[in-house]
């Protein structure tokens, strides 16, 4: 039976103990073999492989059942083992426990369901208010013209009024056409046609 196991780090007599090839310091314990006795082989996540004579399918077994565990989020699952007369201690890489899921399940509550359903509450309690907002400012907008022509001496709007042009046309100079001077017709207004009658640019 083959035992696998994810190291996060490793040292063998206090010196790291890393990929030959690319230096990692994650790789896998392969521990195959109907011996104890027989290398384990090292995988690194760069495709790497390589057999290790110093760590037996039996030091992968006794890594195994030293590791620590994790009981809390914050735990490391450490291990440290004495193989022929060699000191081997590490960190296993981690594997979920429920205190993961519920400190994951936590932030993702306060960084992201939360700050959300409060968005949601806000604009619906703007959306509802808005409508009155608006009502109010446009009564007392009302308001505010009444007292206006009131205190102006209450006069009617000339209904002849036309505004100037903001930006008047060069060519009719803001009058929107022409009087013509014609000895058939009199005299006879034609529309601008720069400025289509309009006035404005």
């Amino acid at each position: 039976m083959a035992t696998e196991l994810k190291i996060w780090q490793m040292t063998i007599d206090g010196l790291p103990h890393t990929c030959p090839e690319c230096a990692s310091s994650v790789f896998t314990l392969d521990g195959r073999g109907f011996s104890d006795s027989f290398p384990a082989w090292g995988n690194c996540p760069s495709s790497h492989a390589w057999e290790d004579p110093r760590i037996t399918v039996g030091a992968v077994k006794q890594i195994q059942a030293a590791s620590t565990g994790r009981q809390r989020a914050e735990d490391d699952d450490t291990f440290e083992i004495e193989v022929g007369g060699a000191v081997l201690a590490g960190i296993l890489y981690p594997d979920v426990i429920i205190d993961d899921l519920k400190r994951a399940g936590g932030i993702y509550w306060q960084r992201v369901i939360r700050p959300a359903l409060r968005r949601q509450k806000r604009r619906a309690v703007r959306s509802v208010t808005r409508p009155a907002k608006n009502a109010v400012a446009g009564a007392k907008a009302a308001a505010i013209g009444a007292a206006w022509g009131l205190q102006a001496g209450g006069h009617d709007p000339d209904p002849d009024y036309q505004p100037e042009p903001v930006n008047a046309c060069p060519a009719c100079e803001g009058e929107g056409g022409f009087d013509l001077d014609s000895n058939v017709h009199g005299t006879v207004r034609t529309p601008c046609s720069v400025c289509t009658g309009t006035g404005e640019i």
